[in-house]
């Protein structure tokens, strides 16, 4: 697999990727979430390449306390082969080159699969709860 940063051409393949692992939730609407993207680092908006299909995502993200890693995906039938692993390390060099002292991500608290993942390569649960409110309510993404 060869990491390389999003191009509007992925947009498709990606949105599919997120739907085939299950990412895409009513309230995030993943055009709008690829677009707000594009506009912030969007060179921190990985994807993972094999034979030019699209396998894998990352958005990475930082704004000067911590980092951030939103929307790591593989496809099914590419997992359990290292992929989502390596784009952690590429995430993670990336925050490390800016400074960044610690990533945080959100990982729904039903997803126990997905959980012990990070936990196998040195994530751990901390002992906060996350809150949110919705600055804009985006329309549910239908696909075509």
């Amino acid at each position: 697999m060869n990491i390389r940063p999003y191009q509007d051409s992925d947009e498709l393949a990606v949105v599919q990727l997120w739907i085939d692992c299950g990412l895409v939730a009513p309230q995030n609407n993943p055009i709008r979430d690829i677009q707000r993207k594009s506009r912030v680092n969007p060179e921190w908006f990985l994807v993972g390449v094999e034979n030019e299909e699209v396998v894998a995502s990352c958005m990475v993200g930082y704004e000067g306390h911590r980092g951030w890693i939103n929307y790591l995906a593989v496809a099914p039938i590419k997992q359990r082969n290292g992929y989502a692993k390596t784009l952690v390390k590429e995430a993670e060099n990336l925050l490390r080159s800016t400074g960044c002292p610690k990533i945080n991500l959100q990982v729904r608290s039903s997803n126990s699969k997905v959980i012990a993942f990070y936990e196998r390569i040195g994530f751990s649960v901390d002992n906060v709860t996350s809150l949110g409110k919705r600055l804009e309510v985006d329309e549910p993404y239908k696909s075509e």
